[in-house]
């Protein structure tokens, strides 16, 4: 019984996300001559669709990150990654002006993959360093100059025990580049609710909170390592015990 009405609240979910894909993307044709345009109406769609298919699996947030969200703007907003909860999650999170980073491969999502493709956001190809280190430049001069926020899974993947992964380095270089400050956006929970490879929804809570702001002013690329790794080290404090990062054993060390 579980596995048929998470089948059901998935094809609701596939026939609403087709329905606002067709609008949106009519939307996003007529504005193909501004990127910044199109950022904003996807924006748009993201606050409808995200907390519409938040509401359809049953997922409570606990508390209103929105708030400091918006604060914080711009900025560049990380998250840990763990459920396809969390895509639903980021698009509803994120405040207007902000522009996504995600694997080009998403183009390959129902519906969803074929409006990001045309939205303006940002795709990088995680097999080409040197193309997706230029992408994330020319993105960050956009960025820049329309004072737009950014928001972008450092993990790269999601999580398939719901523990924090390696933080990739796009953004730092993300950065570096717009002198934006990061803010971590804390999901705890997402991945008890729809685990990863799997189509079982089980509904529940999920916790999101918002960390203070990090300055970047004096982040230079000679130190990049060293800020991906202070930024992963506030991220995995703030996560309870068992979406910490797996303990690295002494033999690994």
């Amino acid at each position: 019984m579980r596995l048929l009405t998470s089948a059901l609240r998935q094809l609701v979910g596939v026939m609403l996300m087709a329905i606002a894909t067709v609008g949106f993307a009519v939307a996003c044709i007529l504005l193909l001559p501004s990127r910044v345009a199109r950022i904003k109406v996807c924006n748009f769609f993201g606050h409808v669709m995200g907390r519409t298919i938040l509401w359809l699996t049953g997922t409570r947030i606990a508390g209103d990150p929105k708030p400091a969200m918006n604060a914080a703007m711009p900025a560049i907003y990380i998250s840990n990654h763990t459920s396809p909860i969390d895509i639903f999650l980021g698009i509803w999170l994120s405040p207007f002006g902000t522009c996504g980073v995600a694997k080009k491969e998403v183009v390959y999502y129902p519906f969803f993959g074929q409006l990001y493709l045309i939205s303006g956001h940002l795709r990088i190809d995680r097999g080409n360093r040197d193309r997706a280190i230029e992408a994330l430049r020319s993105t960050g001069e956009l960025v820049r100059k329309h004072r737009l926020g950014i928001w972008i899974w450092p993990e790269g993947t999601r999580s398939r025990s719901g523990r924090l992964l390696p933080f990739k380095k796009g953004f730092a270089h993300m950065a570096i580049a717009t002198g934006l400050p990061v803010v971590p956006v804390i999901v705890t929970g997402a991945h008890r609710i729809w685990k990863k490879g799997s189509f079982l929804i089980e509904p529940g809570a999920v916790e999101v909170r918002v960390l203070p702001a990090i300055d970047t002013s004096g982040w230079k690329a000679e130190t990049l390592d060293a800020h991906v790794a202070e930024v992963a080290r506030i991220v995995n404090d703030a996560l309870p015990e068992d979406q910490r990062a797996e303990p690295v054993s002494a033999a690994a060390k």
